[in-house]
């Protein structure tokens, strides 16, 4: 694999943060405190976001920020191949994990957050992770019906249970209630629909899933699969080495695989906070 690397660490408790970019094209709405009339309209308290070291708008020039500017982008250049560099889904990209714990929530609502940032796309947070959802949990939000319930019942459409956020470029679909067949319900017929509905409907839309651990849950195998972009989080001095080459070889067949090195301690927080990047 190519190695281009990226080592960054967070400000000591304390430094503060450089000022931020004069005009970020993060579209967020003028009256934070506003209701829009939208039944499915969710507020994000970025300020708590930004206070947990997760990348917003006004968040500043952090390291994490500037990680991600660099991770994103060959995410994005694969999402926007044309012609013979085109990928398949290229524009459904997958975070996923070894084992539980290594940060993949985080990585991908940072991801998510991040790509919100750029001035031609609009981005859907999946929480695929239907055994154990986290995404609402992070961003600070209440569980809500999502993927598995539309899934489950043919009336409901994916629009149903979207929910826009104060973010205008960033949109949320939760996991959903809790199903014992949730392995067959991801590799089903319908979820390739679906799927292929997110990747084709919205040519802007860059949708990332954040997925099962794949060494824990059969989930992952059949999410993974039908992916056109591969996003593996490794925590550093945690993983072993097995257990990253047996997850490697239980998706070997995608084509498009990344890698972020995760070096965190005590997360959320000003200790030390990193990645590498391999394509």
């Amino acid at each position: 694999m190519d190695n281009n690397s990226n080592d960054a660490r967070q400000p000591e408790s304390g430094t503060p943060l450089e000022v931020a970019e004069a005009a970020i094209p993060y579209q967020v709405d003028a009256k934070p405190d506003a209701t829009p009339t939208s039944p499915n309209y969710r507020a994000l308290n970025l300020a708590r976001l930004q206070a947990q070291g997760m990348v917003t708008h006004d968040g500043g020039r952090t390291s994490v920020a500037e990680d991600f500017r660099i991770i994103k982008r060959p995410l994005l250049r694969n999402a926007r191949a044309t012609g013979e560099d085109a990928i398949r889904h290229g524009n459904l990209i997958v975070v996923t994990s070894a084992m539980p714990g290594e940060g993949k929530t985080y990585c991908a609502v940072n991801l998510a957050m991040s790509i919100a940032m750029e001035m031609d796309m609009t981005v859907l947070l999946v929480d695929a992770d239907v055994a154990r959802p986290s995404v609402l949990k992070v961003l600070g939000l209440p569980a809500e019906p999502g993927l598995m319930d539309v899934l489950l019942d043919e009336r409901l459409e994916m629009s149903d249970v979207i929910l826009k956020t104060n973010v205008a470029t960033l949109s949320i679909l939760p996991a959903g209630r809790s199903n014992k067949h949730a392995t067959e319900l991801l590799a089903s017929r319908a979820m390739s629909r679906l799927l292929s509905e997110i990747a084709s409907r919205y040519a802007d839309r860059i949708v990332v899933f954040d997925s099962p651990p794949l060494l824990i849950t059969s989930e992952a195998h059949a999410l993974v699969g039908q992916m056109g972009q591969v996003v593996m989080v490794v925590e550093a001095e945690t993983t072993t080495q097995h257990a990253v080459k047996e997850a490697l070889r239980q998706i070997e067949s995608c084509e498009h695989i990344n890698l972020i090195y995760n070096k965190t301690r005590g997360f959320p927080g000003n200790d030390y906070y990193g990645y590498g990047y391999y394509d």
